[in-house]
């Protein structure tokens, strides 16, 4: 039999090949870890997301000018959304994702900026009285809360606009990122982001609003609002990693059960979390009358889709070795999380 083994940073990773992974079905459990049938050591996946959140942070830390030049109170409400926190599930995703075709980091930590600075600017906007109005998130004052409702909408605003510089600076500037790769992903993020992704999935939502939607209806409106910019870390950080067509179609799949499972688990833990726990208000999907799983089709099957598609999640990275693993432990602890 295999032996499971550890890699150079340190993550125990279970026997190799698609064989392994088709006969060692991974589930997250209380302890953190997602664990393997069979004996095999556990992916360590809080430490995993800790120490690749902590890249990220680094990267981003340098991304947006210092408060303290002209214009400096803009830089500073980037700088308060943008550094609040958080588990950066997006860019990791596009890290882990880069790894498991065999890439480098280098090749996508600038793209994994790209990917957290356009979520933020989402949240910021998304957090303003003309959308949601809330005032909290990740358990501070919202953006608009602290800096006025203008200067958190350019924010935003600077968030999405610098994101696409800082992604082609950064794959312009790296010698193992083709010219060609790096088009298609400035392409397909900018596809994702916009009026055919996140910006149309948010419209669809608000003008949703008090009117009751199908199941078909609430997934098309979250595989747009959610779902496209998980694909498109994904997606994206594989191909900066040198993917070929079969692994992007694959790990679409995967990413695009992951988007989903990850947006029923929000719905669920607005009806189940606290707002200390979650660091928002809780229970606002309700009182603004938004389409959610558990109030379209209970609680109870919103768990079992959930744990359905974290399942097809894992059945679309069966023709990946060990290196996919974090990917594995990410879909579990995207059904796992209480925050």
């Amino acid at each position: 039999m295999a032996e499971a083994k550890s890699d150079q940073s340190g993550y125990t990773r279970a026997p190799q090949g698609a064989a392994a992974a088709r006969a060692n079905p991974r589930a997250a459990s209380a302890d953190g870890h997602v664990h393997a049938a069979g004996g095999a050591p556990p992916m360590e996946i809080e430490r995993y997301l800790r120490e690749r959140a902590a890249i990220v942070e680094r990267a981003l830390a340098g991304v947006v000018g210092e408060p303290d030049v002209p214009g400096g109170r803009l830089f500073e409400a980037m700088r308060y959304s943008l550094l609040a926190g958080g588990k950066r599930l997006r860019p990791v995703l596009a890290l882990a994702a880069c790894e498991a075709v065999g890439g480098r980091l280098e090749s996508a930590t600038g793209f994994a900026c790209a990917i957290e600075m356009i979520h933020t600017y989402s949240l910021i906007h998304d957090d303003l009285p003309c959308m949601d109005d809330d005032d909290l998130r990740r358990g501070r004052p919202t953006n608009h809360k602290v800096y006025g409702e203008a200067i958190a909408t350019l924010a935003g605003d600077a968030l999405l606009t610098d994101a696409f510089w800082i992604l082609a600076k950064s794959g312009a500037s790296s010698p193992s990122v083709a010219p060609a790769a790096l088009l298609a992903t400035v392409a397909e993020l900018a596809h994702a982001a916009g009026s055919a992704g996140m910006v149309g999935g948010q419209a669809i939502d608000l003008l949703g609003e008090g009117r009751a939607m199908t199941v078909e209806e609430l997934e098309y409106l979250h595989r747009r609002k959610t779902g496209a910019l998980f694909i498109a870390a994904v997606r994206g950080g594989a191909r900066l990693g040198g993917a070929s067509e079969v692994q992007l179609e694959a790990l679409e799949s995967y990413a695009r059960a992951l988007g989903l499972a990850f947006q029923v688990i929000d719905d669920i833990l607005d009806v189940e979390a606290s707002t200390e726990q979650m660091g928002k208000r809780t229970g606002k999907d309700v009182a603004h009358g938004k389409n959610t799983y558990p109030g379209l089709i209970g609680l109870d099957k919103s768990w079992e889709l959930a744990r359905d598609l974290e399942r097809r999640a894992h059945h679309a990275l069966d023709g990946f070795d060990d290196r996919a693993e974090p990917l594995r432990a990410l879909a579990s602890f995207a059904v796992e999380r209480r925050l």
